[in-house]
């Protein structure tokens, strides 16, 4: 029964990592939409966001069976409800994803971004994929050094964040309301992305330690 038990929560993480992958090609592939304008690409990003939902709502499911029918403590336990956290995060990066992607076909046939901000969307796209990427090897490891890797990616994010808004908010910004509107909303996205995947990271890290790491008052808000 117990080994049973533990393939049960080695498939629960397995899970968990298969939606992180999910939605770092959503995001992939949302970024080239947008930055590519394509329309084909969007629509990918917009009908898969279901199978987004699905794996979150199966892993739910494993999490609540295994709390019910194993009473696990103690590491288990732990696991168990970041997983349950986890899952939420993940399918609120899909969410995101699927923002960009719906921008992208708003738009259509326009680019929705000013050739001068392309630049640091493209990075932003980058370092938010390459944090869900990270997020899929820490849910493997329960590397604890690892997962904090990922708060210090996300740095960059935020700090390209606070660049757009100097940006828009310039003298010489001559692209319109509605194009400051657009890059304000799409910054935010790949902002929250990047935080939701600081979220899964520090559940592994309360996996390990036990202790969950602090927030700031701005986060996953």
């Amino acid at each position: 029964m117990r080994e049973a038990y533990h393939v049960e929560l080695e498939q629960l993480a397995e899970n968990l990592a298969s939606m992180s992958l999910q939605v770092a090609d959503a995001m992939e592939r949302a970024t080239r939409a947008l930055l590519e304008v394509d329309l084909g690409l969007a629509e990918q990003v917009i009908s898969d966001d279901a199978k987004v939902d699905d794996a979150r709502a199966e892993c739910e499911e494993q999490a609540y069976a295994l709390l019910a029918l194993q009473a696990p403590v103690a590491t288990d336990l732990r696991t168990v409800l970041a997983a349950i956290h986890a899952a939420e995060s993940l399918e609120r990066m899909g969410d995101l994803a699927l923002h960009v992607a719906k921008a992208a076909r708003r738009r259509h046939p326009e680019p929705v971004l000013p050739e001068g901000v392309r630049g640091d969307f493209a990075k932003m796209g980058e370092v938010a994929v390459k944090l869900a990427r990270q997020a899929e090897q820490v849910i493997k490891s329960k590397d604890v050094e690892a997962a904090r890797t990922i708060e210090s990616d996300d740095d960059e994010v935020d700090e390209i964040h606070k660049h757009l808004f100097t940006v828009i908010m310039d003298r010489e910004w001559d692209h319109g309301v509605a194009a400051a509107v657009d890059v304000t909303l799409l910054g935010r996205f790949y902002e929250r992305f990047a935080d939701h995947a600081v979220s899964v990271a520090r559940r592994m890290i309360f996996v390990v330690t036990g202790k969950m790491p602090g927030y700031g008052p701005d986060e996953l808000s």
